[in-house]
């Protein structure tokens, strides 16, 4: 299972459970708590109605008083209110009065007058001088059905009890509100869940993401590519990349001054065997025909040393530098004619003409002098493979994918069988005759290091015959 699906399950599950617990216990809490509020509604309207129904009660009228007529006239009321979305159409009280004894005297609903109730709680604890009231069933053969709110309230003649109120309303007139109540809450939980989730997915995806680059930044290095580590606004995964980095530069280093080492003391015996040879025949009864020969061979494969050293030197750097350090705006055209003002005189000595068709304000992002020496490379490749009296065409160009730099000599053309190695480390081809050095390799680091350049600028260097004879080197630099 990927990660960022356990990630997402995990907190889906968190998600989940807290919603639950606190959907539940909102829920919950909703039915005894709006029985409560009514409750205390109740509380309040039996104490002002036992004040009202005093006199009446007193003086012995109370069926047929003031406030007898009164509470009629309210029953009697037509539709009264809108309350939140709940229509409220008719009077849901039941007012009872009970005397000393607890025998009923009055009844809003004319049932139970005369009865004896100081049995009931609500009435039998109010002549107790303590908080009187009770729920009681509707049904009582089903006590879980819909049930009555009793509250109780002395009616007190200054100090003295001479009688007991009781305000009496179903508690499923409450339930349109419960209802009501519960459907909002439910509303809202399940939009913050909805929310919550939406949260997480964004959460997972940017962790994730995060992960997959350092994931992507690994497998680069692995396989030796150059990738600038990822970075991320976390503190930790921050902190991981920056060790891979470290980790990489340290490998990296080990490895390259390794195979630098592997790869002179290899490339150097040849020289190195040419100018012992040419040291152990030159004596001094040689000819001096003979004795120039062999001390120019000497001079020549010293430079190749030299120019070996320094290029296998400039090649491990170049590969152990992963990014560009002071990408710069360039302009190609301009860099291209001062790279081919540098070749003019040696392509002027064997009558090669430069053909340059180049367009203006062509700009790229990069380093200059990086860029210089990838087009000085080619166009000392293509001298040193061009015939006297031919002809290099240089050419610039851009596209929506980005600027070419084409450069084609006519000249006899790469062998197939070498075709795909003509890149590689210390790989060379001999001169073709009719040069001036017919029959000698090169370092074979040249079209490598301009490989490792075009590779930091994410770019890209090829190489391939082109019809009927020469080579086309071109270089690529993305939009």
């Amino acid at each position: 299972m990927k990660i960022s699906l356990k990630i997402f399950l995990g907190y889906f599950l968190l998600v989940g459970l807290a919603a639950w617990f606190v959907l539940t216990v909102f829920v919950d809490e909703v039915k005894p708590g709006v029985r409560q509020a009514m409750e205390d509604t109740l509380v309040d309207t039996a104490n002002v109605l036992s004040e009202l129904a005093k006199n009446d009660l007193k003086q012995g009228v109370i069926q047929h008083g003031q406030f007898a007529r009164s509470l009629h006239d309210y029953q009697q009321k037509p539709g009264m209110a809108n309350i939140w979305g709940v229509p409220k159409r008719s009077a849901d009280y039941r007012v009872y009065i009970t005397d000393t004894n607890g025998m009923v005297v009055f009844d809003s609903d004319h049932t139970a007058v005369g009865q004896d109730y100081s049995h009931w709680n609500d009435v039998y604890l109010t002549l107790r001088n303590r908080y009187g009231a009770r729920t009681t069933p509707v049904d009582r053969t089903n006590p879980d059905g819909n049930t009555v709110m009793y509250v109780a309230a002395p009616i007190m003649d200054n100090t003295k009890l001479i009688g007991v109120l009781t305000v009496a309303k179903p508690n499923s007139t409450m339930q349109p509100f419960i209802l009501h109540a519960q459907k909002k809450i439910m509303q809202w939980g399940l939009l913050l869940f909805a929310l919550s989730l939406c949260l997480g997915m964004l959460f997972t995806w940017r962790f994730t993401r995060a992960i997959h680059r350092l994931r992507d930044y690994a497998m680069a290095v692995a396989k030796g590519q150059k990738a600038a580590p990822p970075d991320s606004r976390n503190d930790e995964l921050a902190e991981l990349a920056q060790a891979m980095t470290r980790m990489r530069e340290e490998l990296d280093g080990h490895q390259h001054i390794q195979e630098a080492i592997h790869q002179l003391t290899h490339e150097l015996k040849s020289p190195m065997t040419a100018i012992q040879a040419a040291t152990e025949l030159i004596t001094p009864e040689m000819p001096v025909q003979d004795r120039t020969y062999f001390l120019n061979s000497i001079k020549l494969q010293t430079s190749r040393l030299q120019l070996m050293v320094q290029n296998i030197l400039g090649l491990a750097a170049l590969e152990q530098q992963q990014t560009l350090l002071h990408p710069i705006r360039i302009d190609l055209p301009a860099l291209v004619e001062q790279q081919i003002r540098l070749v003019q005189d040696r392509a002027r000595q064997r009558n090669i003409q430069l053909h340059t068709a180049t367009a203006p304000s062509l700009f790229i992002a990069g380093d200059a002098f990086l860029c210089g020496q990838a087009v000085s490379n080619l166009l000392e490749n293509a001298l040193d493979f061009s015939p006297d009296h031919s002809s290099i065409h240089i050419s610039l160009a851009k596209d929506h994918d980005g600027t070419w730099l084409h450069i084609q000599d006519q000249g006899y053309g790469i062998p197939a069988y070498a075709l795909d190695k003509i890149k590689e480390k210390f790989y060379s081809l001999p001169r073709p005759e009719n040069t001036p050095n017919a029959g000698q390799k090169s370092t074979g680091l040249g079209l490598n290091f301009v490989q490792q350049i075009m590779a930091l600028h994410h770019g890209h260097f090829s190489i391939k015959n082109a019809t009927p004879t020469g080579v086309i080197a071109s270089l690529h630099w993305p939009a």
